[in-house]
């Protein structure tokens, strides 16, 4: 064969198998860059019905298909192109939230000086929108005792300290009592007739008892008062009546007495209507020749005698100069004041 023949043949072989390895290199740098690409997160179909996969291998490669790829966009470093973000991520303000707090015990100067000047509940402070827990058992506890003093009772020991015998009114019980305040401004037959046997008739002052309102007035005080009161008639050379125990009584009740016994000046010692500041506190009501038909403004009253207010000894030697004033004008409450101006 001719040598030139030969030369061409092998040259045109050359050349195609060049053109051949350039192509196969090409497709080799194709199919590694893709596989460069390669799955961060594969969700599968993992719902695929599994005898569908076994009759048809082509829906058994479909349903290995992953749903959701995210590759690689540069052949980087792995851990840098997972970081890196090709989304606009918002932005949070993280605002801290203030720990509770008791409101601080203390308080203010002007509430800390108008405490001194009241009982009241001023200045306790609070727990959220409630009381605080030792304030309300406080509250709880005083409104007890006012209960307590209401529908209380006297005791028979304290009455034989004093000495003096016991009547009742047209009150029945407590809750009538408290629903008819006119039945308490009467006396029953039987003590009216009691009265009568018993006392000093046309004393210079008589001096009657009542729990009132509040039976803890009376253990509390009465017996400082009416001690007190006695000495301080004794020294004034005042002629005191026989004393008695009105059970159930209010205040009106004093003309009914002075009708019966025709006193010049009746002393009434009453239980006040308790509050939640005190449950203890007594009153003492005086009269000049109080009668049936008695306004009020013709009384007189010493209030709140209790151990946080006008002492009880304190209380029944005030008293004894209040009645000394009355027996020398021969006059109580705005008659009174009207002849001492």
């Amino acid at each position: 064969m001719n040598e030139q023949l030969v030369s061409m043949i092998t040259q045109l072989v050359m050349e195609k198998m060049g053109n051949d390895t350039s192509v196969k290199s090409s497709s080799e740098t194709t199919v590694e860059t893709e596989e460069q690409k390669e799955t961060l997160i594969k969700f599968y179909d993992m719902a695929a019905n599994h005898s569908d996969e076994v009759a048809s291998p082509s829906k058994q490669k479909k349903s290995n298909e992953p749903l959701i790829k995210l590759y690689h966009n540069e052949s980087g470093n792995h851990e840098q192109s997972f970081y890196s973000t090709s989304y606009d991520v918002p932005s949070y303000t993280v605002t801290p939230i203030p720990a509770f707090k008791f409101e601080e015990d203390e308080v203010s100067e002007s509430v800390q000086a108008a405490k001194k000047h009241t009982p009241a509940r001023i200045g306790v402070g609070r727990a959220g929108t409630r009381p605080k827990t030792k304030t309300w058992l406080k509250f709880r506890l005083d409104h007890a005792a006012a209960v307590d003093a209401v529908y209380g009772e006297v005791t028979e020991e304290l009455l034989q300290k004093l000495d003096v015998f016991q009547v009742t009114t047209k009150v029945t019980d407590k809750e009538e009592y408290i629903t008819r305040p006119d039945l308490g401004r009467r006396l029953s037959d039987d003590s009216k007739a009691l009265i009568q046997s018993k006392c000093q008739q046309n004393p210079k002052v008589q001096i009657i008892i009542s729990n009132g309102l509040s039976a803890s007035a009376i253990e509390e005080n009465v017996q400082d008062v009416y001690l007190a009161l006695q000495q301080s008639l004794h020294n004034l050379n005042i002629e005191i009546g026989t004393t008695f125990y009105i059970d159930k009584g209010r205040v009106a009740l004093m003309d009914e007495i002075g009708e019966i016994l025709q006193a010049e000046v009746i002393v009434y010692l009453i239980g006040e209507r308790p509050g939640l500041v005190s449950a203890e506190s007594m009153s003492a009501y005086i009269c000049y020749q109080p009668r049936i038909g008695t306004v009020e403004a013709d009384r007189m009253v010493v209030s709140n005698i209790h151990k946080g207010g006008i002492p009880p000894l304190e209380a029944g030697a005030y008293l004894g100069t209040v009645v000394q004033k009355i027996l020398h004008y021969k006059a109580s409450g705005v008659g009174l004041v009207a002849k001492e101006g």
